[in-house]
């Protein structure tokens, strides 16, 4: 079963470069006005602009319109993280912070183009 993730993003086109072209997902459908589907094995993550479809809507509730960025985010585990952010810094990438690690392990947050988190996380060796 594939878990889906949604995120708001300000460029539907960017994200899905950020995406494929960086993370290694693959375009499962789109990009449309607004909206695209992206999966990376059993991760399916859709990205809408601000306004577009149901998700880009507050709808009835009230407060802001939905927006990018914040702290959620879904986790991409590596067997280098040093290689890892080393390739993406390369490429342009924008960082949170620097390397944090744990008991569990080693992690970073890398943004997309909307400022969207994405943690690289490199489990610890047992």
């Amino acid at each position: 079963m594939a878990v889906g993730v949604r995120y708001i993003v300000d460029d539907v086109a960017a994200a899905v470069e950020f995406y494929t072209g960086l993370l290694g997902f693959d375009v499962e459908m789109g990009p449309l006005p607004g909206f695209a589907i992206l999966g990376r094995d059993d991760l399916r993550l859709l990205l809408n602009q601000p306004g577009a479809g149901g998700a880009g809507h507050a709808g009835e509730q009230p407060g802001a319109p939905p927006s990018p960025g914040g702290w959620s985010r879904f986790q991409l585990v590596t067997e280098d993280l040093d290689a890892e952010v080393d390739r993406l810094r390369g490429a342009g990438a924008t960082f949170r912070g620097a390397v944090a690690e744990g008991a569990g392990g080693r992690q970073i947050l890398v943004e997309d183009p909307s400022g969207n988190p994405v943690e690289l996380f490199e489990p610890a060796r047992r």
